[in-house]
């Protein structure tokens, strides 16, 4: 196994920070984030949530010579040709989820889609300083339902119900929603290379 004793996060975002601590805690890896080591966010200028993870962990390891890792997650809605995606954080205005979803909702609603069908997809870039970086992808098939509900999650969690279920993200714990989410999935991956090695 790999012996990660601190891990940088790329992200300023406490709810991912927090999720992917929770997912980390049984390997007593010491998670610490762009945010807590006052490092700036890295621009996404990737056309693709892989090109945007490797861009954010490679980077954020050199800059601080610790092993980073970096997500680039978003809805993919396909009544929108896959719109938001890459752009999914950015599309909600100065990132006010709750302005963006009533935005997304309105924009699917005048497609006249009926299906609604989505999917939310993440990739994880794990990066050391020396320069190896490994790659892991999640994706969670689902619909965009047409108000929110629930409490629980970030960003689009309220208005994506996932294949298999009649709730939201929002309306899970946690833990249910890690076993089945994007980045849950991208996160197992990660894990068993952690164990791998």
């Amino acid at each position: 196994m790999i012996k990660i004793v601190k891990l940088l996060l790329a992200s300023h975002n406490r709810g991912k920070l927090n999720e992917m601590s929770e997912m980390l805690k049984p390997f007593n890896i010491e998670v610490v984030s762009a945010a807590d080591l006052h490092m700036a966010d890295v621009e996404e200028t990737g056309t693709t949530f892989e090109e945007n993870a490797r861009l954010k962990a490679e980077t954020l390891a050199k800059m601080s010579g610790f092993v980073c890792l970096a997500d680039d997650s978003g809805l993919c809605v396909d009544c929108l040709r896959g719109r938001p995606g890459v752009f999914s954080a950015r599309y909600a205005p100065n990132r006010d989820f709750d302005k963006g979803m009533d935005m997304l909702l309105e924009e699917i609603a005048a497609t006249g889609d009926k299906k609604r069908t989505a999917h939310f997809a993440c990739v994880l870039a794990l990066a050391d300083p020396n320069g190896k970086t490994h790659i892991f992808e999640g994706r969670v098939n689902g619909h965009i339902q047409e108000h929110k509900t629930g409490e629980n999650g970030f960003g689009y969690d309220p208005i994506f119900v996932p294949d298999g279920f009649d709730k939201s993200f929002a309306e899970m714990s946690a833990e249910e929603k890690a076993n089945i989410s994007h980045r849950g999935r991208a996160m197992e991956k990660f894990i068993s290379y952690l164990q791998a090695h």
